[in-house]
């Protein structure tokens, strides 16, 4: 008999759940409301992390049937910078990410994928947003909250490639500015966990202060800006549907790397689906992933808690480390004192306030455009809800 599944939105975690499905001889329909993958971004850079397990991210993503197809490159350090403007160099023998780009561009993780489930025979239905999934299925629409928001500049250089932070409340108050060159091309953000509204002036103060420590030169920038959602408090399903991706709530709290759980939880998710066990996708979150999510929001809580004296000391801890890569993992995966703060650290996040302040109508800052752009995945998610019931 066939195995059939509909899936809601065609980014990693839709996409990475369809091509299970495919591989697997099954049937997967994507449906996405935009025109094509991709759409949310710009041709940014982004990290594809590669420290929370012993094993290369590329080869479990070879295991899952995700072909290394998209445009990528191993960083192993990075330069990063203290509010004094002190120098901490984070060197690791085997990578610590692979950098990607995303966005409806060749090249792009995005455009790679989508190139892959269409050879598997995945059906992709564009400009086809889906309220409804009556038999339920996958969800993965994104996003469902705002709980940091990056604002920057994409630009062309003639600097050498470069991976430089820098952790600072001046810059990025509650997280970090970050500068990533590559090919030619560049990413300069302001990563910020609080005051969303001023991002402008946050991103400004970055390009100044890498221009100084590193003598940035940018040519044709364009301005970019996204969100992400950290909360990791949501259920993974409800009933037959199953959430994949930043829908679940899938996201390093701590630094933001969430492809690798996108992909993975999607794959998951088809898994659950291929055996008739839709109930089992908890399980397989669990055994995969959830304690490392837990380990971030508390990381994040502490992170933020003692803002600059707390980044420092987490950069020195990083540098003076034998292997940076093996302590990232134990700082992710291991930890029973910090699981006890898990439910202050979630409630902290949970009852976050919306700090909205000078915002006004037709306000274009990144939190404004957000705020218009999770109102929709919101309404989006309870129409998927209603015609599907919720577990007690």
């Amino acid at each position: 008999m066939t195995t059939s599944v509909e899936i809601v939105g065609a980014g990693p975690a839709g996409l990475a759940a369809a091509l299970t499905v495919a591989r697997q001889g099954e049937e997967a329909t994507v449906f996405e409301a935009n025109s094509d993958v991709g759409t949310r971004f710009h041709g940014d850079f982004q990290g594809l992390e590669n420290w929370t397990t012993t094993g290369d991210v590329l080869e479990e993503l070879a295991a899952i049937g995700i072909e290394t197809s998209f445009e990528h490159r191993a960083f192993h350090e990075c330069l990063f910078f203290a509010a004094d403007g002190r120098e901490y160099l984070c060197r690791a023998e085997l990578p610590l990410w692979y950098q990607v780009r995303r966005g409806p561009q060749a090249g792009s993780l995005d455009q790679a994928l989508k190139q892959q489930a269409l050879a598997a025979g995945v059906k992709l239905c564009f400009n086809t947003p889906r309220h409804h999934l009556p038999a339920g299925g996958i969800v993965s629409h994104g996003p469902r909250r705002v709980d940091a928001v990056a604002t920057g500049y994409l630009f062309e250089t003639d600097q050498a490639d470069g991976a430089y932070a820098a952790v600072s409340d001046r810059l990025a108050p509650g997280g970090y500015a970050y500068l990533l060159i590559w090919g030619g091309r560049g990413t300069i953000a302001a990563c910020q966990f609080t005051d969303f509204h001023n991002g402008k002036a946050y991103v400004e103060r970055t390009v100044d202060f890498f221009r100084e420590k590193v003598g940035l030169g940018m040519t044709k920038p364009r301005p970019f800006g996204g969100f992400g959602n950290l909360y990791t408090g949501q259920a993974v399903r409800k009933g037959r549907l199953l959430y994949a991706g930043e829908a679940a709530g899938f996201q390093d709290a701590l630094f933001g790397f969430g492809l690798r759980y996108a992909m993975l939880s999607g794959s998951l998710a088809a898994r659950a689906w291929l055996v008739g066990r839709p109930e089992s996708y908890d399980r397989l979150c669990q055994k995969r992933f959830t304690r490392q999510l837990k380990l971030a929001l508390v990381n994040r809580y502490l992170y933020a808690s003692f803002s600059d004296r707390g980044y420092v000391r987490l950069l020195r801890t990083l540098q003076s480390s034998a292997d940076p890569r093996t302590w990232l993992r134990r700082y992710y995966g291991s930890g029973w004192a910090r699981l006890l703060a898990y439910p202050l650290a979630r409630r902290r996040i949970e009852n976050k306030a919306e700090l909205v302040a000078g915002c006004r109508e037709g306000c274009d800052c990144t939190w404004c455009r957000c705020r218009h752009d999770q109102q929709k995945a919101e309404s989006h998610e309870s129409g998927c809800q209603s015609q599907v019931g919720v577990d007690s």
